[in-house]
């Protein structure tokens, strides 16, 4: 993986050598959205009001030779982290070329397909104010920053599109230019000091789309470990008319230590299966089940499957979304026989 990263940096430094860059244009796009969020069964969470905006800064042009690129950030303003003062969130750039993409991403650019294909059309059952904060979600490159390669359209047959992602540390910092790397610092918890991270899809016919994702860690834990952390993923969704499916799995391995204890918890197992149906141009509904398996060490302690469903409906009206969810959360948190049921509202400006 070290001689594909040098061969990438060595093919950039050769394309700045040969070509110069146009200005770009710069442009900005954003949402606005206010939510209205209830929660009922067991739970003892009040009526919650929100509001979520995020901008987007574009920037892209075109170098003499015909190649683009493309740069964004986001600015992502948080209420827990920073008291609602708007940071620099995201940040890519991107060089495109008849060879491929070549990139640098900054809290960006995640390859897992775990929700690839999810057909909700508001957002996944655990990505609507999931009250039990603890789904095991695969892990994703862009946690940390990292370096990509995507082959370019039309490279491959049948649609393929093959991209990796190298994270050189594990820094989750939003860098700014010649800042330097992380700590190194090894524990019988950490994941590692690289990571690297895969993903190809597919379109081998007409409204069918397939995809598969696998990441890895390098240097994870300390000199012996029972399990290496990993996690991929699997999907297929296919659309005919008015109505569209999808279906994915995804296994995560979490890192165990020597002699970990027979309490641990070894993995995550997911299952997700969902339908749309676009009843007008402007009216969409659908449905999504999540089956979420927790995974223990040994048989004394029980394996818990946490089960999320969620019926879903959104109009749109020009530049406005108004989205409606009924969800049912079974076993919430792990925690045998809890049940919640949450009711979601949700208006969303483009702009």
């Amino acid at each position: 993986m070290k001689n594909i990263i040098k061969s990438l940096i060595v093919m950039l430094s050769s394309i700045s050598l040969f070509a110069s860059a146009n200005a770009g244009e710069l442009s900005v796009s954003g949402t606005a959205k206010a939510t209205y969020n209830v929660y009922s069964g067991q739970s003892n969470t009040g009526k919650g009001l929100g509001v979520t905006n995020e901008l987007n800064f574009t920037a892209a042009g075109e170098l003499d030779n015909g190649y683009t690129w493309s740069y964004s950030m986001e600015l992502d303003p948080t209420d827990a982290t920073d008291g609602g003062v708007a940071t620099n969130d995201d940040t890519k750039l991107t060089l495109t070329t008849p060879y491929g993409t070549f990139g640098v991403f900054v809290s960006e650019g995640g390859l897992d397909v775990e929700d690839g294909a999810s057909q909700s059309v508001y957002a996944r059952p655990t990505d609507s104010g999931d009250p039990s904060s603890g789904t095991g979600d695969n892990f994703t490159i862009d946690g940390y920053n990292n370096l990509q390669y995507h082959t370019a359209s039309g490279m491959l047959p049948f649609g393929t599109v093959i991209k990796v992602g190298y994270a050189p540390d594990l820094d989750d910092t939003i860098n700014s230019g010649n800042d330097k790397g992380s700590t190194e610092s090894k524990s019988a918890t950490g994941e590692g000091r690289s990571m690297t991270a895969y993903q190809v899809t597919a379109t081998p016919i007409d409204g069918l789309t397939i995809g598969a994702s696998y990441n890895e860690f390098d240097g994870a834990g300390l000199a012996k470990n029972d399990q290496e952390p990993e996690s991929g993923a699997a999907y297929i969704k296919y659309a005919q008319g008015p109505f569209s499916f999808g279906y994915s799995e995804a296994r995560k391995a979490l890192l165990l230590a020597d002699n970990v204890a027979a309490t641990a918890v070894e993995g995550y197992e997911q299952k997700n299966y969902s339908i749309a149906y676009a009843a007008t141009d402007n009216l969409s509904v659908s449905y999504e089940v999540e089956e979420d398996t927790r995974q223990n060490v040994t048989a004394t302690t029980a394996d818990v499957d946490q089960e999320s469903k969620s019926i879903q409906a959104a109009y749109s009206i020009g530049g406005a979304t108004i989205s409606a969810a009924m969800g049912t959360y079974d076993n919430v948190g792990w925690v045998s026989n809890k049940s919640i049921d949450q009711f979601l509202l949700a208006i969303t400006m483009a702009f």
